[in-house]
């Protein structure tokens, strides 16, 4: 299948590491220049370099903390002088601290939603009037709890909602300039962030993380937790030319995991 991302622009937030630099890998596979950007420019040349070893396309960096609306405005703008007009917006986050309702304070509360959900709507805001012009597409990586609540994860439960009403507001707004919207969530997917989440439910009921993780894939129908190159393809054919009717979609990546519809 062509993909038609010769050539395109790519923006891929937290793309230093975990879903965001394997999004951001297969792009550049399919010929895609994409800017990588995190708060680490270690991370981040680490990254490019490691891209590059099986790059058709082209790929840069611009170190940016998405939680600042200045630094989101000039990664951007970095974005756009280095490869072009943007045609691919890929809305990335690291998820907020795990805890329960009680756990957090009024301040614990506004950094996970800068983090989660108005870094999404700020960059689509500062990148809208490319997209208007390329008919691209948007694309906001959410989390398998839209469909099903993560015990524990509070925070991210509420703002993950956000960023699919967020979606699916924005597909019927800007389906008049052919902008594609859609949402993808991940399941029990293979990274840092989840070996961390692992680790502190294994300390907290007492258990090796070995057991916590084999008690989670139990409950996963293909008996396992997934790859991220297994989310990205998909994420890739999401924001692909390939993709020209699916807009206003919530897409889970989690092997058969959430039972809901």
């Amino acid at each position: 299948m062509d993909m038609k991302l010769t050539g395109k622009t790519a923006l891929v937030l937290a793309s230093s590491s975990g879903l965001g630099k394997a999004i951001a890998t297969e792009l550049v596979k399919e010929g895609a220049n994409v800017m990588l950007t995190s708060r680490s420019a270690d991370k981040l040349e680490e990254a490019k370099k490691d891209i590059l070893k099986t790059a058709t396309g082209k790929v840069d960096y611009t170190v940016a903390d998405i939680t600042d609306a200045e630094s989101i405005k000039n990664l951007v703008e970095s974005t756009r002088n280095t490869f072009g007009p943007i045609s691919i917006l890929v809305n990335n986050a690291g998820g907020p601290p795990s805890g329960t309702f009680e756990d957090f304070d009024d301040a614990d509360w506004q950094k996970a939603f800068d983090l989660t959900l108005f870094s999404f709507i700020r960059t689509i805001r500062a990148v809208l009037p490319d997209l208007k012009e390329t008919g691209g597409h948007i694309l906001n990586n959410a989390s398998s709890s839209i469909k099903q609540p993560i015990d524990g994860l509070t925070l991210s439960n509420v703002f993950r909602m956000g960023i699919s009403g967020l979606s699916k507001s924005l597909s019927q707004e800007l389906a008049p300039h052919h902008i594609l919207v859609n949402t993808i969530g991940a399941g029990r997917i293979e990274t840092e962030r989840l070996v961390q989440l692992d680790a502190a439910k294994a300390e907290k009921q007492g258990k090796t993380q070995q057991e916590v993780t084999d008690q989670i894939e139990q409950s996963i129908p293909l008996g396992r937790y997934g790859q991220p190159e297994e989310f990205a393809k998909t994420a890739v054919f999401l924001v692909s030319g390939a993709n020209t009717y699916l807009t206003g979609q919530n897409i889970l990546i989690d092997g058969g995991m959430v039972k809901s519809y």
